[in-house]
């Protein structure tokens, strides 16, 4: 959208009004005839001149181009330069020399304004009047000086013709960017911002919980804006009553635009060896070592990081589990506000079970760190982080289950934090503390079956062959046998990785799964013999001979442990000195162990055949 401005040439002015029509500035003197008008501008490599009848008589320098131009025309309508003491130049082919520093717009902008003051046409346009309405404003071109000057049409066409429309105003807030603060003071921003948010706000009249592609018409226009007219369009968004979690998607939209990938999915894990396959170029922002970015790039992204987290609406539903989690891995990278970080941490701490993996796998190094501290070796992810993140949701949770009766997200909280467990175990400067800590953080209850723990330890004792044997009791501690699965313990039976005495545990539990399994038939018989008296009488013979086999697993187990006992004083008293014995002695104990391993299976087959699916209450496996 264009409108065109003629203004026609300046009438001749008569010899007897000459003295009448001077300035108020009384030291620029107007010349008696006005022959100035130019027919256009003519450019030699960085100069401009008008093309006129008359030499020019003045040079104005903007930014690297100089102007040489008439002082009159200028003079007649810019109050800048009617109140400038203009000096009489020392080379009178130089004519007045003087130069407009940081000048809005620049001296493309310059250059209309100079046709506007010699009454050639000009062309407004969205792209064009904030530049214009900042520059007539820094020259002053008032109507006191003429009426129908450039500031008030520059003022006319930016309310009426471009704020009308949406993606003329649009147009005209981006051309503020680089206009700071003419565009500021002159409040240009302020009223796009305003017109934006209306625009916004009389469109999406949608009351759903679901967010149409309808509601998110706006989303792609307001990301391409700078991230301070962004915060300031959704400020005035959520005054004005938007749903929440339409500004959290525009937020959305917005980071997924203007951050930084952190594509963990690049990283590459060699699963089978547990060592690491780092590509830099990919994962360079990670370790900060991206000597290239400059510091302006990492404090833009910073600001941008920050200014996000500060407008994230209060709502937890409004924004992603894991874009909260790009944010904070961001955010340490980018050395953003500590406060910001902590205020993330509780706010993800509220969404933990929507998070993956993945999302956890927070990186240690920010952006400008070069070396590390050689006292201290770092870890590949940042641990310390997850810790506090999961406090915080086990407070939540807590202040939930007191407030209401509420169903307890813990149970899928424990899959997450034992397959992050997995992940981070494959990095050999994980100390054991930290892993037992993180580990032991969930209360008891929280794991139903252990099998995802028990993958997270194998895996640190796989990564850490060098533990003592205390620090592998220690670890090992944290696991409770009687919560692993059928194909758990059979792993962790032939595990040489495991402790013996967890392995005899291990043992042990399966052993106590079975006993009670068979007691608990016994009482459901007893509770309720007017409906399955029959059957059990026609099973007993079967139960007899489970206990029996029971029993003979028992004196197996007894066997197995005096043969631990005499194998660790021999060990004592040969001091090593004798393998020979010990690894007959170790042979025996796991051809012991397949024996209880195979006895097991046996039985749970044959209770498959015998005993019918109507009586049974709990399988032994």
């Amino acid at each position: 959208m264009q409108k065109l401005i003629l203004d026609g040439q300046e009438d001749t002015i008569d010899d007897e009004s000459d003295e009448s029509n001077q300035v108020n500035d009384q030291s620029i003197v107007v010349p008696t005839m006005l022959n100035a008008a130019a027919d256009g501008f003519v450019k030699k490599e960085k100069s401009w001149f008008a093309t006129s009848q008359l030499p020019s008589d003045l040079s104005i320098r903007v930014e690297d181009i100089t102007f040489y131009v008439h002082k009159y025309p200028l003079v007649a309508r810019c109050g800048y330069l009617n109140q400038i003491e203009l000096h009489e130049p020392q080379n009178s082919h130089l004519g007045y020399d003087l130069k407009l520093e940081k000048f809005s717009g620049g001296s493309e902008t310059f250059e209309t304004i100079l046709k506007f003051c010699y009454g050639l046409p000009i062309s407004l346009n969205p792209t064009n009047v904030a530049a214009l309405r900042c520059g007539s404003e820094f020259l002053e071109m008032t109507e006191a000086m003429e009426e129908g000057n450039l500031i008030s049409k520059t003022e006319a066409f930016f309310t009426f013709v471009a704020l009308t429309s949406w993606n003329d105003t649009i147009t005209v807030i981006k051309s503020c960017e680089t206009l700071s603060p003419w565009a500021e003071n002159l409040q240009i921003v302020r009223r796009c911002c305003d017109s934006i948010a209306w625009k916004i706000f009389r469109e999406n009249s949608s009351t759903g919980d679901i967010i149409t592609n309808e509601e998110k018409w706006w989303f792609d226009d307001v990301a391409t804006l700078r991230i301070d007219f962004f915060l300031r369009i959704i400020t005035a968004v959520r005054v004005k009553g938007i749903k929440p979690e339409i500004i959290g998607s525009c937020i959305m939209n917005y980071g997924d635009k203007w951050l930084p990938s952190m594509n963990n999915e690049a990283r590459g894990t060699d699963i089978k060896h547990g060592t690491n396959r780092w590509n830099d170029s990919q994962w360079s922002i990670t370790s900060g070592r991206n000597r290239e970015m400059s510091n302006g790039q990492n404090k833009e992204q910073r600001t941008i990081i920050e200014s996000l987290i500060s407008i994230l609406p209060p709502q937890k539903e409004a924004v992603s589990c894991k874009f909260l989690l790009k944010l904070l891995k961001l955010s340490i990278v980018y050395a953003a506000s500590p406060a910001l970080i902590f205020e993330l941490e509780k706010r993800i701490a509220m969404v933990l079970e929507n998070a993956s993996t993945n999302d956890l796998l927070i990186p240690t190094y920010a952006v400008g760190e070069q070396t590390l501290n050689s006292n201290e070796e770092q870890t590949i992810h940042n641990i310390d982080v997850v810790q506090r993140i999961l406090d915080y949701f086990l407070m939540y949770e807590q202040q939930r289950l007191q407030q209401q009766e509420l169903k307890s997200t813990t149970l899928n909280i424990s899959k997450l934090v034992d397959s992050y467990l997995a992940e981070i175990a494959r990095d050999p400067n994980v100390s054991i503390t930290k892993f037992q800590v993180l580990a032991e953080s969930l209360p008891r209850h929280a794991r139903t079956c252990h099998d995802g723990l028990y993958r997270a330890i194998d895996t640190y004792l796989k990564t850490h062959p060098l533990l003592s044997e205390h620090d592998r009791r220690r670890l090992c501690k944290i696991m409770d046998g009687g919560k692993l699965s059928l194909d758990g313990c059979m792993h962790a039976a032939q595990n040489e990785r495991l402790p013996l005495r967890i392995v005899i545990q291990v043992l042990l539990s399966e052993q106590v799964k079975m006993r009670a399994a068979l007691q608990g038939k016994d009482i459901t018989g007893s509770d309720d013999n007017s409906d399955k008296e029959n059957c059990w009488s026609s099973t007993k013979n079967e139960v007899k001979s489970l206990r029996e086999e029971l029993e003979n697993v028992k004196m197996q187990m007894a066997e197995l442990q005096r043969d631990y006992s005499e194998l660790q004083q021999e060990y004592e008293k040969a001091n090593n000195k004798h393998r020979s014995s010990w690894t007959s002695g170790w042979r025996k104990i796991k051809k012991s162990a397949h024996f209880i391993r195979k006895m097991v299976e046996d039985e749970t087959h044959e209770r498959k055949h015998r005993v019918k699916s109507g009586c049974r209450r709990q399988s032994i496996s």
